[in-house]
């Protein structure tokens, strides 16, 4: 039986606002990014700027965007030729990642920042030569929880690619804010080899969900990309060759070739407004209900001379106007009488 009633919510000492981080691991196997549906999960553009993995069949109703794949290069890069394959959009792809997520350079408001393998932006370490792989935001969530994310790539063989692997971590982030740099387009941490740690092999982007990878990661890997779809008779690249004579779409497959496992956490942000509703003992004993009355008698008491009694099973949130605004459900119905009172919480999350 609902009790009709009204008491004032007093917002210095009965609102308060707390936020809540919820954090869900992540693990993307490489079975799932080399193409375990015969790359009926890999979708690839007509455009050729990126290729997009699903955890399925990217035609299927069940499926789920995953990530993106793009390469890219700076215009100094010495990869960087009119006579190199899709120049202009590696260029432009590398321009557009650093542009949002850097910004410009302080002394130069019309460079563009580089990417660094450190952090601090001050022209040294630069990555001229970038794998950038753009993680869903169904994954993702608000952001990427700092100092938990592991990405192992093979250094093999095109044939073995997992007989050799390196694990880079951004282990050197903390969620205090240790390890990571604040940027235009968020904070940033650098992924380093967990064997070796003097050069970081490449950044994250938590808040962006971007992971973006020096190709020097495949340095002394003769044969980065075999080659396949281009003839027979065409060798194995290196890396830097693919760079320059490959597709972006092929560079693409031959990083995918190359991933063995990709896991983090992320961040689910929870905003919460609670309201601390005071029933003290003298109020909220009788209802406005009119069906709580019997024949002039309360319905809850079998004896006249009793106590009243109510019980409270819904609260209501009214604004100033005394207009409804808001409605929260008890799990079962509070008994009130003038002999107790209570205190209960209402959480609005957003």
């Amino acid at each position: 039986m609902p009790v009709i009633n009204t008491e004032i919510i007093d917002p210095t000492s009965d609102i308060t606002t707390t936020t809540t981080l919820l954090h869900e691991t992540i693990p993307i196997t490489g079975t799932i990014c080399s193409g375990t549906y015969s790359d009926n999960n890999i979708k690839n553009y007509t455009h050729g700027m990126f290729q997009s993995v699903y955890d399925y069949p990217y035609l299927s109703s069940s499926s789920n965007h995953i990530f993106d794949l793009t390469v890219g290069y700076d215009s100094t890069s010495p990869v960087s030729s009119s006579a190199a394959t899709q120049n202009t959009k590696k260029i432009n792809l590398y321009n557009q990642y650093a542009q949002v997520l850097l910004g410009y350079t302080a002394s130069n408001a019309d460079n563009i920042q580089k990417f660094e393998s450190d952090l601090n932006l001050d022209g040294s370490g630069v990555i001229k030569d970038a794998f950038f792989v753009s993680l869903s935001r169904l994954l993702t969530k608000d952001e990427i929880k700092r100092g938990n994310v592991s990405l192992t790539l093979g250094t093999g063989s095109w044939a073995t690619p997992f007989s050799h692997t390196m694990t880079l971590t951004d282990a050197s982030a903390s969620a205090a804010g240790g390890g990571i740099k604040n940027v235009i387009g968020g904070n940033y941490g650098l992924l380093y080899d967990s064997a070796e740690d003097s050069v970081a092999k490449g950044v994250v982007f938590y808040e962006a969900g971007i992971i973006v990878l020096t190709s020097s990661v495949f340095q002394g890997v003769t044969d980065f990309n075999s080659g396949s779809g281009v003839g027979p008779t065409v060798p194995a690249w290196n890396v830097t060759q693919s760079f320059a004579t490959a597709s972006i779409t092929g560079s693409c497959d031959a990083l995918r070739h190359r991933i063995q496992n990709i896991s983090f956490n992320n961040t689910t942000e929870i905003n919460s407004k609670i309201y601390f509703c005071r029933v003290n003992h003298n109020d909220f004993n009788y209802s406005a209900n009119p069906t709580y009355v019997d024949g002039s008698k309360i319905r809850v008491k079998d004896t006249a001379g009793d106590q009243p009694i109510s019980y409270i099973t819904t609260v209501g949130l009214y604004n100033a106007a005394g207009e409804l605004l808001a409605v929260a459900k008890l799990s079962e119905p509070l008994r009130k009488d003038p002999n107790n009172d209570l205190t209960i919480r209402v959480r609005l999350d957003y």
